[in-house]
Parts: structure tokens; C-alpha cells; sequence
């Protein structure tokens, strides 16, 4: 293809990506490092209540803010370079901790490592267990007769289809305290059953609608790579007496490894990000995510202010981990595709 071609079809989705993301992500990194506050200032207000011969009079101060011309609140921004950053991650509130030996109170105590604690565990334990469902789906549907094959598939990828907020109210009304399977479970077990009581719970239910609403993701993707498995050497193998695992082991995963990073890659990406469970799920007294923190910086306090600056900061570190979780897979696939 020549240059002037390809540059044709790249140039737009380049432009886009300058537009959308990377202009974006320059100004949030900028404003990181600034704070936008309020001017505020401090007023003498009297108060007279009528009496005889004369009113009492009171003097008192009040903090107010200032207004402009047009009645608008006046604001003014400083650069306060990391101490934002700072402010988010608390290192002297660490220290302290761990110095009288609470390392683990970090992971409670501070709204930061709170939410980093869950992603990472949200992310790494959904990771295999995505990518083994997905696989062991596609393996039965590969399997399955022509005719039931396709109604298998549909009803295969309707988690996939669900909203994902739709999807967790689904689940938490399943196990809410009138819940369905609540009530069963009371039933059954004849003890008292609040799913939504401990964050471990609630946790545990995260986990398991996150990987029943992505493995279709993970089978479509596997059962396509499994329509070009080498049949000769599957036949070597049957041939040779392998196994039905050990043909799966050495013949299928070997040749659907691809397949596996660029899953591993995209669920990491996205899972790290995880965000409608906790709205799903109303967590926020138990458990929240770096993507939900964002979230609640930008949400107004009581005085209407938003931390922009924090909510920059903490959008800052989430890309960071994001990329520090990325780095593993991208060198194993380089390193894979070298070899050839």
C-alpha cells in the first residue's frame, strides 16, 4: 500500500484520537497540579431587634463569597504542584501507620488504597476466571451438534447483550434482603441471610457478575480461533494417544495464545476501570474503586464545590496502574511474536 493511501485511512482515526483522548488527558494532567478555589471574604453584619427606648443592636462576622458583576461567584486558581498527588495518597498517614505496625488499616483507613485494594483484586481474580470460562464454553459449543449449536451460542452471549448497570441491579435484586434467591437460600439454610451486610460479600457478588457478563466476550472470541485449529495435528495427536486435556493442552491453548493476550489486554484495561458495580450494587459504604473515587471528586460537597484538581490526580493514577498492569502482556506478546 502506498504511503499517500494508508495515510488516507489513518488520518482520520489519528485526528480523532488527538481530539478525544490525547487532548483531553493533556489537560487533566495539567490540572493535577492546580487547584480552583472560591474567594472568600469576611463581612461585618448587623443585627438590630427593636426594643424600648432604642433597638438592640449585634455585630457579628460572616464568611461570604465574593460575588462579581454579574452576581457569579468569583474563583481563583494556584498551581500547587504535587501536593494534590500528596493529598490523595496521604504518605505521612501511611508512614504513621505502618511505623505502629497497621500496614493492613491502609487498605481501610484511607479512601485511596481503599479503592486500589479492590481494583487490583476486582481485576486479577476475574482475569483467569473470564478467560477460563470463556474458554471452556467454546470448547462445549465446539462440540455441540449442528442443531443446538446455534440456540446454544444466542443464549451463550446474552449476558454479554444485558446493560451492565441493568445487569448488577439484576443480581443485587436476586440477593437483596427480599430477594429471590435470598429467600431460598434462608429457606434452606434456616439461618438469617444479608448478602449486603459485609463487603466481602458484596465483593464476591461483584466478581461473579463481572465474569458471568464478559466470558461470552472471552467464548466468541475463543470458539472463532478454534475454527482454525490444525486438524491434521489434532489427528497426529488422537493418533498418537493424547488425551482429550492433553490435546487441549499442547494442540488447543498453544494455538489460541494469541487470543489469550489480546483478552487478558482488553479485560484488563476495562476491569480496572470497574465502575457500575459500585453504582450497581450501591457499595459505596463497603467498597469503592479508583474509577468510583474519581467519580465522587467530581460530585458537589456541600458548599457546591467540585475537586476538579483531586479527581485529575486520582484520574492520573488509575491510567498509571492501568499501564503498569498492560506492561506484562505487551512485552510476553512482543517477546512471542519475535520468536515467530
Amino acid at each position: 500500500m502506498k504511503n499517500k493511501t494508508f495515510f488516507t485511512f489513518v488520518a482520520p482515526s489519528l485526528v480523532m484520537m488527538l481530539v478525544f483522548i490525547a487532548i483531553p488527558l493533556v489537560s487533566v494532567f495539567i490540572q493535577s497540579f492546580y487547584v480552583t478555589q472560591g474567594v472568600y471574604e469576611t463581612v461585618t453584619i448587623e443585627t438590630c431587634t427593636p426594643s424600648f427606648p432604642t433597638s438592640i443592636c449585634e455585630s457579628t462576622e460572616k464568611t461570604v463569597p465574593v460575588l462579581d458583576e454579574t452576581n457569579t461567584p468569583v474563583t481563583q486558581t494556584a498551581f500547587v504542584g504535587l501536593d494534590t498527588y500528596k493529598a490523595l495518597l496521604e504518605p505521612e498517614k501511611v508512614s504513621e501507620l505502618i511505623s505502629n505496625g497497621q500496614f493492613f488499616d491502609i487498605f481501610n483507613s484511607i479512601d485511596f488504597y481503599k479503592a486500589l485494594r479492590f481494583t487490583l483484586m476486582f481485576t486479577l481474580i476475574t482475569l483467569p476466571l473470564v478467560i477460563g470460562v470463556g474458554l471452556l464454553i467454546a470448547l462445549a459449543v465446539n462440540t455441540a451438534s449442528k442443531k443446538v449449536k446455534g440456540p446454544i451460542i444466542f443464549v451463550s452471549l446474552l449476558p454479554f447483550i444485558i446493560t451492565p448497570v441493568i445487569g448488577a441491579l439484576s443480581i443485587k435484586w436476586l440477593f437483596i434482603g427480599e430477594g429471590l434467591l435470598t429467600r431460598a437460600l434462608e429457606s434452606i439454610t434456616g439461618q438469617e441471610i444479608s448478602m449486603f451486610a459485609q463487603g466481602w460479600s458484596i465483593e464476591l457478588l461483584m466478581m461473579f457478575y463481572r465474569v458471568w457478563h464478559v466470558a461470552p466476550f472471552a467464548f466468541v472470541i475463543f470458539y472463532a480461533g478454534l475454527q482454525s485449529v490444525n486438524q491434521d495435528t489434532l489427528e497426529s495427536a488422537i493418533i498418537d494417544g493424547a488425551s482429550r486435556f492433553q490435546r487441549i493442552r499442547y494442540v488447543v491453548v498453544p494455538h489460541l495464545m494469541p487470543l489469550i493476550y489480546f483478552i487478558a489486554l482488553i479485560h484488563l484495561m476495562d476491569t480496572y476501570r470497574v465502575f457500575e458495580e459500585i453504582i450497581g450494587f450501591s457499595s459505596e459504604a463497603h467498597v469503592i474503586s479508583l474509577q468510583w473515587l474519581t467519580f465522587d471528586f467530581l460530585e458537589p460537597d456541600d458548599t457546591g464545590n467540585r475537586s476538579i484538581s483531586r479527581a485529575s490526580a486520582s484520574s492520573m493514577l488509575t491510567m498509571v496502574g492501568i499501564i503498569i498492569l498492560l506492561v506484562p502482556v505487551l512485552s510476553r506478546t512482543l517477546r512471542d511474536q519475535k520468536k515467530g
